[in-house]
C-alpha cells in the first residue's frame, strides 16, 4: 500500500523494521536525531562524537532510507522520527539527551540544552526543574504553548518537593489543556491532586478537570462541572471565573445541553459572573454580549454585541502583548462564530484565520483541525470554493498524521456549494459518527443540506433542514440558516413559514449594520414580498452584497432576482442578472447553482456556456498540492506542510502533471489554479 494512504500505525511500523535491522552504532546515531528536531548537522555530529560513534554509522541509516543527511538533517517520512524515538529504550534515549545537551552551549540556545538536559535526568532534581521552568516561561512569552506545556510537565517530574510539585503540575496541566493534550493533562492533574493545595488550587483543579472531561467526552454534564468551578472561582479569582463561564458556554452550545445544562441555563448562571477588574478585555465583552443574547434575545442586544465584535476587531488591527493577547487569542474562534452570527462576514473570516494562524504557531496539532475547520467551513459559506478546499486539505493532512477523527465540515459545506449531493449525504453521516452528537454539530449538517437542496431546488426539502438548523444554540449556524429558510420556504408554497423566518432574520440583522447583514435581509423581504417593491429591494441586496466577501451569495441574489424578472415578464433584464450569476457560479465551482441559473436562462430564450475553466480532472489534494508548488514550496516543504514524504509529494507532482499535460513547476506557476 502506497505511503499516501497506508494508515499512520503502518507507516510507523515499517521504519521502525528499518531502524532495528541497522548495526547498533547506526541505531543510536539515528536516536539521536530522532531526539533533536532542529536538523542541526553539526550539533547531531557533536553529539555522535561524544558517544563515541564512527562516521561510518550514518551511510547505513542513509542506505536504510531514514535519513538524510546535507545542510540539515531531515527523516524521509514524518512518522519515521516517532518510529524511532518510540522503538529505543529509556536508557537509551537518556544518553542520547545527556549527550545532546552536553554538546548545546547555553549561551547559545539555553531553551534546546535545558529540554535536553531535562530528558536525560533519572528521578528527580531541583536544579535541572528550576532550569526547564525558566525554559518553560521563556516558550509561553513566545507564544510556544505546546513546548512550554512539555517543558512544564516534565519539570513536575523532576520537581522533589510535593508542595512545588503540585504547583508546578497545576500549571503543566493548564498548558497541557491548552496545547490539546488531554490525557498528559490528566497526568498532571493527578500528580497536583497529591500535594497540598489551597482554596485556588482545588477550584482550578475541578476546571481543568471538567474542561479535559467536555474535551474528552463532550459530555453534557462536564457543562454543569464547569458552572461549579466558576462559582468557587468568582471570590477567589474573577478574570478565570469569568473565563470559565465562557467555556461552559461553548460547552453548552456543542452539546446542546444533553444530559447536562443548556446554553440558556449557562447565560442565565453567568449573570451574577463577578465583574471585570479594572478596563474590560475583549474576553469579558464577549461573554457579556453572550449572556445577554442568550437571555435577552438579539433584539435588546445590539450595544453590547457591537461592543465586542468592536473590541476583537481592535485586537487584529492592533494586537495587545503578554497575558492580555494570550487571553484574547484563546476565545478568536468564539468571537469569529460570534461575528459570523451577527452577519459580519469580513471579521469573522479574519478572526478565523488569524485564530488557526495562532494555533499553528502553537504547534498544537490537536487543537489545529478545528481551527482549520473553521476556516475552510467560513471559506466555504463565503463562496470561496478554491479556499475552502485548500483548508479541507490541510485538515485532512493533520488528521492523517494524528490520527484522530476529524468531522467534516468543510468538506460537507463545499459539496453542498457544489450541488454534488451523494457526496453531501455521504459527509453528513461521517459528520454524525465523529461529531457532537446533539448540539452544534447536527445543526451544522443541516444547515449544508438546506444550502444543497436550494441548490438543486428542492425547496420543500430544503426548508425542512433549514428549519432544524435555524434552532440551533449555536448562534451562527442559527442566523446562516435563516435565509436558507426564506428562500427554501417561499419557493415550497409554504408562506407563512416564509414571513415567519422573515422576521426573525430582520430581528437579528436589525443590531447589525454590515452589508452582509443588510443585504440578507433585503433578499428575504424580497422573496416574500408579492407586489412591485420586490423589485427595490432585490436591487438592494445586490448593492449591500456587492461589498462583502460573499461571492455565492451575491449570486444567489442576482439568481433571484432573474427569476422574479423573468416571471415579471422583463425577460431582458432577467437575461442580464442570470448571466452574471451564471458566470460566477460557474467560477467558483458551484454547480448546481450554476445549473439552476442555466436553467432560467434557457426559459428567456438564451443558451448559456458551458464550464471551460480551471483543471476539472485534479482531486482535492492534487490542486491544494499543485497550488502550494505553484506558489514557490519545494516537494519537502510541501511534504512537511501535508506531513507526507517528499516521494509521496513527487508522486503526485508526477500525477499532475499528466493530467495537466505540463512538464515543469514553471508551466505549472503560469496556470489558473
Amino acid at each position: 500500500m502506497p505511503e499516501s494512504i497506508s494508515p499512520p500505525h503502518r507507516v510507523e511500523a515499517l521504519y521502525r523494521q528499518r531502524w532495528e535491522s541497522l548495526p547498533s552504532q547506526s541505531r543510536l546515531f539515528t536516536l539521536l536525531a530522532s531526539a533533536e528536531p532542529t536538523g542541526d548537522p553539526a550539533l547531531l555530529w557533536s553529539a555522535a562524537a561524544t558517544l563515541g560513534i564512527d562516521v561510518d554509522a550514518a551511510a547505513a541509516v542513509e542506505a536504510a532510507d531514514l535519513l538524510d543527511i546535507s545542510a540539515s538533517v531531515r527523516f524521509r517520512h514524518p512518522l519515521a522520527r516517532s518510529a524511532v524515538y518510540g522503538g529505543a529504550t529509556e536508557t537509551d534515549r537518556r544518553r542520547a539527551h545527556a549527550a545532546l545537551g552536553a554538546s548545546i552551549d547555553a549561551e547559545v540556545d539555553q531553551d534546546r540544552r535545558a529540554w535536553h538536559r531535562a530528558k536525560a535526568v533519572e528521578g528527580t532534581d531541583e536544579s535541572v526543574a528550576e532550569e526547564t521552568v525558566a525554559a518553560a516561561e521563556r516558550a509561553l512569552a513566545r507564544g510556544a504553548m505546546a513546548d512550554a506545556a512539555a517543558l512544564l510537565e516534565r519539570a513536575s517530574e523532576l520537581t522533589p518537593d510535593r508542595s512545588l510539585r503540585a504547583q508546578r503540575a497545576l500549571l503543566a496541566a493548564s498548558a497541557l489543556h491548552e496545547a490539546g493534550s488531554s490525557a498528559a493533562a490528566l497526568r498532571s492533574l493527578s500528580i497536583a491532586e497529591s500535594g497540598p493545595l489551597d482554596d485556588d488550587e482545588k477550584a482550578r483543579i475541578s476546571l481543568y478537570r471538567s474542561m479535559i472531561h467536555f474535551d474528552m467526552t463532550h459530555a453534557g454534564r462536564a457543562t454543569a462541572e464547569m458552572v461549579a468551578a466558576a462559582a468557587a472561582l468568582a471570590p477567589i479569582h474573577p478574570a478565570m471565573a469569568r473565563e470559565t463561564y465562557l467555556v461552559a458556554l461553548n460547552s453548552a452550545v456543542i452539546t446542546g445541553g444533553g444530559d447536562g445544562l443548556s446554553v440558556r441555563e449557562v447565560a442565565g448562571a453567568a449573570v451574577n459572573a463577578p465583574a471585570p477588574q479594572g478596563r474590560s478585555a475583549p474576553a469579558d465583552l464577549l461573554l457579556d454580549a453572550l449572556v445577554a443574547v442568550y437571555t435577552k434575545g438579539f433584539a435588546a442586544s445590539g450595544a453590547p454585541v457591537r461592543e465586542a465584535l468592536a473590541a476583537f476587531r481592535r485586537e487584529l488591527d492592533e494586537p495587545d502583548e503578554g497575558d492580555e493577547s494570550e487571553r484574547t487569542g484563546r476565545w478568536l474562534a468564539y468571537a469569529a462564530r460570534t461575528a459570523g452570527a451577527m452577519f459580519d462576514d469580513e471579521l469573522s473570516i479574519r478572526l478565523g484565520l488569524r485564530n488557526a494562524e495562532r494555533v499553528r504557531e502553537s504547534g498544537s496539532l490537536a487543537s489545529l483541525p478545528a481551527a482549520l475547520v473553521a476556516c475552510g467551513s467560513a471559506l466555504a459559506i463565503a463562496g470561496d470554493l478554491a479556499g475552502a478546499a485548500d483548508f479541507a486539505a490541510q485538515t485532512a493532512a493533520v488528521a492523517r498524521a494524528t490520527g484522530a477523527p476529524v468531522p467534516p465540515y468543510a468538506d460537507l459545506f463545499l459539496a453542498a456549494w457544489r450541488g454534488r449531493e451523494a457526496d453531501a449525504v455521504r459527509l453528513a453521516e461521517i459528520a454524525a459518527e465523529v461529531g457532537d452528537g446533539d448540539g452544534a454539530g447536527p445543526s451544522l449538517v443541516h444547515y449544508a443540506l438546506a444550502v444543497g437542496h436550494n441548490a438543486t431546488g428542492r425547496y420543500a426539502e430544503a426548508a425542512d433542514e433549514a428549519r432544524r438548523a435555524s434552532r440551533s444554540a449555536e448562534l451562527v449556524t442559527g442566523s446562516l440558516a435563516l435565509p436558507e429558510l426564506v428562500e427554501g420556504a417561499s419557493r415550497a408554497g409554504q408562506r407563512e413559514a416564509a414571513i415567519a423566518a422573515s422576521e426573525e432574520l430582520l430581528s437579528r440583522t436589525s443590531i447589525c449594520a454590515t452589508p452582509m447583514a443588510q443585504g440578507m435581509a433585503a433578499q428575504a423581504r424580497a422573496l416574500v414580498t408579492d407586489d412591485e417593491s420586490a423589485e427595490g429591494l432585490y436591487e438592494a441586496a445586490i448593492e449591500h452584497l456587492e461589498r462583502t466577501r460573499l461571492r455565492g451569495s451575491l449570486a444567489r441574489a442576482q439568481l433571484t432576482y432573474g427569476e422574479w424578472l423573468r416571471r415579471a415578464g422583463q425577460r431582458q433584464r432577467a437575461r442580464e442578472q442570470l448571466r452574471t450569476a451564471h458566470a460566477t457560479f460557474l467560477s467558483i465551482g458551484a454547480e448546481e447553482f450554476a445549473q439552476r441559473a442555466a436553467g432560467e436562462l434557457r426559459a428567456t430564450g438564451e443558451h448559456p456556456r458551458s464550464r471551460t475553466h480551471g483543471p476539472p480532472t485534479l482531486t482535492d489534494q492534487e490542486l491544494h498540492i499543485a497550488r502550494l508548488v505553484a506558489r514557490g514550496g519545494t516537494s519537502r516543504e510541501v511534504a512537511a506542510q501535508l506531513f507526507l514524504s517528499p516521494r509521496t509529494i513527487e508522486a503526485h507532482l508526477r500525477s499532475i502533471f499528466r493530467k495537466l499535460d505540463i512538464t515543469s513547476r514553471r508551466q505549472l506557476r503560469e496556470l489558473d489554479l
